[in-house]
């Protein structure tokens, strides 16, 4: 069937809620992805940082199809060795005291924001309930989460929006920290803003918001659904910024390309949620957990490389923006997570991109996104920058 056919299928059938590309992915395969015509792309962005090993990596195939053939769902109502075993191995590697488990970032993020109303709440500080966010944020689309997304244009026409969400910019570290008062249950924050533009939180500002939230008894949530999972170097982005928040939420790249949300908490905000306070159905599947273990048993032998590779990208994105001054205006970003803001139409950088076998893609307006895979090697960098240059020279 021809990628057309598929576009058509796609169109009667499914919502049209995404403005796809016009590629359809048939199979991948390490840093690679074939189309249905046969043509090889370089991905560079791994399903929006949903691939962190790859396509196809064998540990993690191996892990699904092994969990596949014992039992592929359980529910929370049963133990389950797989989902004990990732969060046990979550905390001894830096994930604070306790686990929950779920679906995606978007529900990660929801449990966190009922997670901190009810540890204010069980302290009997039953006004304090305001989430404070930062501008140019990212947390999700369900309605919470959109509430805390301080971007006007994905949240019209569905509101109102719930109450009790606030935000401000970060490039004022008082101003900000003046709205962090009695009344804020805590602080949502991440420490690089994925798909505000690839901007990176002063680490000042987030020691001066971590005395606040201290002094006044809020919690700290750090986001880190895009900026976490090994690729900023560090297994969690807060080891990064040598800030340890309360609250923790991860997911895409968590499980490789499964479907998988997590929050760590510590152990004292943990407490707050009791039996019945909050669940999902699916969390915490077994397939996805085991998933997870592989992937994450991979990751942590790949920080090394991620940290040296990402030296190699900048390096070379920057040369290429001394090339391309009047279209590149900057290179920004940490690790594996990198926007370059151009001067030019982005989409169209982005479309001549693809027709040479690059994938990408453009956040905030202007800003091309790099999000690779973390095996990725010099090799693949240097064929990644000559297809730029060559989509530059035109």
């Amino acid at each position: 069937m021809s990628a057309e056919n598929y576009k058509g299928l796609a169109q009667e059938y499914l919502f049209e809620n995404y403005a796809r590309y016009p590629l359809t992915l048939m199979r991948g395969e390490g840093v690679y992805v074939w189309d249905d015509n046969g043509k090889k792309y370089l991905d560079f962005l791994s399903g929006i940082a949903c691939l962190p090993l790859g396509y196809n990596h064998k540990a993690v195939v191996d892990a699904v199809v092994q969990q596949a053939h014992q039992v592929m769902h359980t529910s929370n109502l049963y133990y389950s060795p797989p989902s004990i075993k990732l969060a046990e191995w979550l905390v001894r590697h830096g994930g604070l005291d306790k686990v929950f488990l779920c679906n995606s970032g978007t529900e990660a993020n929801e449990a966190a924001f009922k997670l901190a109303r009810k540890y204010q709440h069980r302290l009997g500080r039953h006004e304090q309930m305001k989430i404070l966010s930062a501008e140019h944020s990212f947390h999700g689309r369900t309605l919470g989460a959109l509430a805390a997304t301080a971007k006007k244009s994905i949240q019209e026409g569905f509101g109102p929006m719930p109450e009790g969400f606030i935000h401000a910019s970060w490039d004022d570290t008082a101003a900000f920290c003046e709205l962090i008062e009695a009344d804020v249950a805590a602080v949502i924050l991440e420490p690089i803003q994925g798909e505000g533009g690839i901007f990176m939180a002063p680490a000042e500002f987030l020691q001066a918001v971590r005395a606040r939230c201290d002094a006044v008894g809020a919690l700290l949530i750090f986001d880190e659904i895009q900026c976490g999972v090994g690729r900023l170097g560090s297994l969690f982005a807060y080891e990064h910024f040598d800030v340890r928040p309360d609250i923790i939420t991860m997911a895409k790249g968590i499980a490789n390309g499964l479907p998988l949300g997590v929050v760590c908490a510590s152990v004292q905000v943990a407490k707050a949620l009791q039996p019945g306070d909050h669940g999902t159905t699916f969390g915490g599947n077994p397939v996805s957990c085991s998933a997870a273990l592989a992937t994450l048993e991979n990751i942590v032998a790949h920080l090394d490389h991620v940290r040296a590779i990402s030296s190699i990208l900048f390096q070379h994105l920057r040369a290429l923006q001394s090339e391309f001054p009047e279209s590149i205006s900057e290179v920004r970003g940490a690790g594996l997570m990198i926007g370059m803001s151009l001067n030019i139409d982005a989409a169209k950088v982005l479309e001549a991109c693809q027709q040479r076998g690059l994938l990408l893609n453009v956040t905030a307006g202007n800003v091309l996104r790099f999000l690779p895979p973390y095996i990725i090697t010099e090799a693949h960098v240097a064929e990644m920058i000559n297809i730029l240059r060559a989509v530059f020279n035109n």
